[in-house]
């Protein structure tokens, strides 16, 4: 049977602000701590070559990686919403608690393959289910956008640190110590996320359950505003995935060395932690006054695309820093959009699901942006790796033109005359935001 969770009362905000409850600062700091260790992901192809294997059996092996991150964002999703926001983290840190340190000690390369693969599908569970977390304990738009913005924050810092830490002490202590850093990290992660989430409960006789919803994911498949936020958050992630997958295999066909690439990520760390608090009060304004998203999400591709594309013009480190200097600012406002949109579009028995398919948008976009470039690079070079670049930004941008009318709120039909005229009619207090339907769908649903 589904299971519900016995969360407390959606957190109420104030003219003051909105404090935030100790489950979230546990989602967000244990986000920010697997992030920091997420060593597996980046050093995996350096623990392949200590293996000495075949440079097609390493780009398999990646592969399977991909492909369990991808399963992974649908799976914890859909666990999210089937067992239980708890259940699912905790049975997802454990078993990456196992199988990262597993995938440093496999020496055989059925196994190696095995572990990548599940490996890959809890590097990231905990996104879709924090997204479901942050939905359910946030009643308003604005305290979502502020929270989801903090989260993307961690994340950046978190990406940051995982590459500058891992640098310096992968020639120290190796890669299998790297793995199974971010093991014990995952499984203290896991523990603080049994002693501070309220239990998954069985839902009382005729109450409704989540995942339970009419339609199941039959309704799942027939939203158009889904998908086509999928489409465009596939098209700008690709952009967005260049930074640390294209912008290296073009700095490095410019002859560039490593700590050259270093240096661009340190430059997008200090952009992110420069611009994060200008650009997020003025988001949660926006989310607050009920004013849709989709242009700043259009806008924030167009940037990234150009930011990005920018890098097959340029040839020099300074050069590269200022591409990522750009698209920094597009990374930033995409991430917030595109919550916004979603928590706006998902139902309140599906948002973990809901969650679950848009995270799938990164990790195919981490396949996609590496083979794009690699294809362009070796068809015409780096003008045409940027040019593809660009051309995926204008992509994402486009797409939101249909996103948006599809999001557009339905007009509220006025009461008929006679009651309006009524002396016994009690007027409806005025309010800011979008009329939106319970479960939280617009027009198109």
């Amino acid at each position: 049977m589904p299971r519900t969770p016995a969360y407390p009362p959606p957190v109420r905000s104030s003219a003051s602000g909105t404090r935030w409850p100790p489950l979230i600062w546990v989602l967000l700091l244990g986000t920010f701590a697997v992030r920091s260790a997420g060593f597996v992901y980046p050093f995996l192809s350096f623990r392949l070559a200590e293996l000495s294997l075949s440079t097609a059996i390493v780009g398999y092996v990646l592969a399977a990686f991909g492909a369990g991150w991808l399963l992974g964002q649908l799976l914890c999703g859909w666990g999210a919403d089937r067992y239980g926001r708890r259940t699912t983290l905790i049975s997802a840190m454990a078993v990456a608690a196992v199988a990262m340190p597993a995938l440093a000690w496999m020496q055989s390369t059925a196994a190696v393959f095995a572990a990548a693969l599940v490996a890959g599908v809890v590097y990231d569970a905990s996104r879709p289910i924090t997204s479901a977390v942050i939905a359910d304990v946030f009643p308003t738009e604005s305290a979502r956008t502020r929270v989801n913005a903090a989260r993307h924050f961690a994340v950046n810092v978190g990406a940051g640190l995982t590459g500058a830490t891992g640098g310096l002490l992968a020639g120290r202590v190796g890669t299998d110590t790297l793995f199974l850093i971010n093991g014990v990290v995952c499984g203290v992660f896991g523990i603080a996320a049994l002693a501070v989430m309220p239990s998954d409960h069985r839902p009382r006789s005729g109450a409704p359950a989540l995942g339970a919803a009419a339609g199941g994911c039959g309704q799942v498949l027939r939203d158009g505003r889904l998908w086509l936020l999928w489409l465009a958050s596939l098209a700008a992630l690709t952009c967005c995935a260049a930074m640390f997958t294209a912008l290296p295999m073009l700095m490095y066909a410019d002859g560039l060395a490593a700590s050259s690439y270093g240096l661009t990520q340190v430059v997008a760390a200090i952009v992110v932690i420069a611009l994060s608090p200008i650009i997020t009060p003025w988001l949660t304004h926006r989310a607050a006054a009920g004013t849709s998203m989709t242009g700043l999400f259009a806008c924030s591709s167009l940037l990234l695309g150009i930011g990005m594309g920018m890098a097959g013009l340029v040839s020099t480190t300074p050069g590269y820093a200022v591409t990522v200097t750009l698209a920094v600012p597009g990374e930033i406002v995409l991430f917030i959009a595109a919550s916004d949109i979603l928590n706006r579009v998902s139902p309140a028995d599906s948002r973990g699901l809901y969650a679950g398919i848009w995270g799938t948008t990164l990790a195919v976009a981490v396949i996609v942006s590496p083979l794009l470039a690699a294809w362009a690079l070796n068809t015409g070079g780096g003008r045409l790796a940027g040019a593809a670049i660009l051309a995926c930004g204008l992509i994402g941008a486009l797409l939101c033109v249909p996103l948006a009318a599809l999001t557009r709120p339905k007009p509220v039909p006025g009461p008929p005359a006679a009651a309006r005229h009524s002396p016994h009619q009690v007027p409806e207090p005025s309010g800011v935001g979008r009329p939106v339907r319970r479960d939280g769908a617009f027009q198109g649903s």
